[in-house]
């Protein structure tokens, strides 16, 4: 990456008894903020942690000596250096006297966003969720320079104090081709934001830091009018946004819902819930937890409706390598504050996902397209040549973790904590679904089936299995977990141990008992009869059978004796 921070211009502000000590520091290239309050020491802030620049205290004619050498302050206590990117602000007392300072070094640095430049070539809306000083705005000022130069798009920055562009008429080169429209008062920021859609014809703005509703009505007016929008706001998961009720109306804002006493009966959930309102005006989100590792929500619309749920969410990490690799994992998120998380995930095909991470790792110079669910190759223009290279990071136990049988359940009229907590306390491999075309069985009240004739039509035409309990408790619920599990739980199979010092016939013998168990019987719930063995290979097929908790038994006459499984 290449860094350009004009650091030299920053010092020439200071005073010697700071200015000094900082250039000679041997850790001055990666110097954050300085730090000047009247009458304490003078401090420099680094990625380490802070240090004093001298003994001497900060006097009024220390800060009057930089006040002198830079622009006037703005109505938000904010100021700039012309042509740079560093900010400074004030800190004022009763009577609007300044009595301290806060230097930013702000830098320029040329390919932070190549970790995200995939979903910038999809030309939709992203938010980046932050707290201060993780690099949102250096993301977002790069972010400009690339659509305005590389994409050739129509980019205008609303510029609202002057930190992504610099201060002064001219802006930043760290810009590129990109337009700049300042803001007189913060408070005006919306107006502007408007204004340059009617005025300018953009094709994509940018605004830092959205903060207050009027400008998160005027971002979402925007998103309805065809433009791209890429925006900052303080947050440090999707959770907070969500909860924040001036700027939840970016990804779509939430309202109470009441249902209808069959449709609360069929979630398993009060009658009363949180749904998303509305259309997200950002169809991206990426969390800045650090300067070099990034969640991406491809998908908000989803993950939103996902939080809300209390499903569990997984998410992508992207990071930046030593080696200039970018590495992607998979992992599920922390537990999100309105629901408790359901254990395990389902995706489309029913395979159990881990709460553990899988990582992927691709080379910097090649390009990369990713999906929710699935990582895929891209090829590249030139060579027409897969690139990406996957390196898996979990341990031969965590995947054989991934070898067993999943159980789909779909709750109807069962409380959802209840199971939820029955799921922990047995630690199994049951995933809870919402739709019953994805379920492997039905949990059910049993006064409540014998009432619903549609769900058992369902269920028998899918041919799905429904556990029935009496009452919605704990000890119930666990029971018929217990009895689903002894039914459907398929065990992880060492085959190379198993099939070790077997002959060629003994093999083949067991892959056909293992592929009729795992294909027919616990999937279409068929019996099978086996091919003819002899009285050995039998007597391994018996003990594979058994493994798997299922019944068989022998019939025919010698040499024609097999074995018949039955679900």
């Amino acid at each position: 990456m290449l860094i350009a921070d004009d650091l030299n211009e920053l010092l020439e502000i200071l005073p010697d008894f700071i200015r000094l000590p900082l250039h000679n520091h041997n850790q001055c290239k990666y110097l954050i903020e300085v730090v000047m309050d009247l009458g304490r020491r003078p401090e420099a802030r680094f990625p380490h942690g802070p240090e004093y620049l001298s003994a001497k205290t900060i006097s009024w004619q220390d800060l009057d000596f930089c006040i002198r050498r830079i622009g006037n302050f703005s109505g938000d206590n904010r100021s700039g250096i012309e042509r740079t990117l560093h900010r400074i602000s004030s800190i004022r007392n009763r009577k609007g006297n300044i009595i301290g300072l806060t230097c930013r070094v702000g830098r320029a640095v040329f390919g932070t966003i190549s970790i995200i430049r995939d979903l910038l070539e999809k030309r939709q809306s992203i938010l980046l969720l932050g707290k201060p000083g993780v690099g949102k705005t250096t993301a977002i000022r790069e972010i400009a320079r690339v659509l305005a130069d590389e994409m050739e798009k129509r980019v205008v920055i609303i510029d609202t104090s002057n930190e992504i562009a610099g201060d002064g008429d001219i802006p930043h080169p760290a810009i590129g081709r990109a337009r700049r429209m300042q803001v007189a008062r913060p408070e005006l920021q919306h107006q502007v934001m408007i204004e340059a859609v009617e005025n300018h014809m953009p094709e994509v703005i940018i605004i830092d830091e959205i903060g207050t509703e009027l400008e998160a009505l005027a971002a979402c007016t925007i998103a309805e009018r065809g433009v791209q929008l890429v925006g900052t706001a303080h947050g440090n998961y999707m959770e907070s946004l969500i909860k924040n009720p001036i700027l939840s109306d970016l990804i779509g804002g939430i309202q109470y819902v009441t249902l209808g006493d069959e449709e609360a009966k069929r979630r398993g959930s009060q009658k009363s819930i949180l749904e998303r309102k509305s259309s997200p005006a950002f169809q991206v989100a990426i969390e800045i937890h650090t300067r070099d590792s990034w969640i991406v929500h491809e998908k908000v619309d989803e993950a939103v409706d996902q939080i809300l749920q209390g499903a569990s969410l997984f998410v992508q990490r992207r990071k930046f390598c030593f080696d200039g690799s970018i590495q992607i994992e998979y992992e599920q998120s922390r537990v999100n504050e309105f629901l408790s998380p359901i254990i395990g995930s389902s995706d489309k095909f029913g395979s159990y996902k881990s709460p553990k991470k899988f990582s992927y790792s691709l080379n910097m110079k090649h390009q990369y397209l990713p999906n929710s669910n699935m990582v895929y190759p891209i090829h590249n223009q030139t060579s027409q040549k897969s690139l990406l290279n996957i390196t898996p990071s979990t341990s031969s136990k965590q995947f054989q973790t991934l070898n067993k049988k999943v159980i789909i359940v779909y709750a109807y009229s069962v409380s959802v904590e209840m199971l939820k907590s029955a799921i922990q306390a047995l630690n199994s491999p049951i995933v809870i679904t919402q739709d019953i075309v994805k379920a492997d069985v039905i949990l059910a009240l049993r006064s409540h089936v014998k009432q619903n004739n549609k769900l058992r039509q369902i269920a028998k035409s899918m041919q799905l299995t429904i556990y029935t309990i009496h009452s919605s408790t704990i000890a119930n619920i666990i029971r018929a977990l217990k009895k689903m599990l002894s039914v459907n739980y398929l065990p992880y199979m060492d085959w190379e141990k198993i099939c070790s010092h077997k002959a060629d016939i003994e093999v083949e013998a067991l892959q056909e008992t293992r592929i009729a168990i795992e294909k027919i019987i616990l999937s279409k719930k068929h019996s099978v009869e086996l091919l003819c063995r002899s009285t050995i290979i039998r007597k391994l097929q018996y003990n594979l059978i058994s493994s798997y908790n299922l019944q068989c038994r022998s019939f025919g006459e010698e040499p024609d004796r097999r074995l018949c499984i039955y679900p």
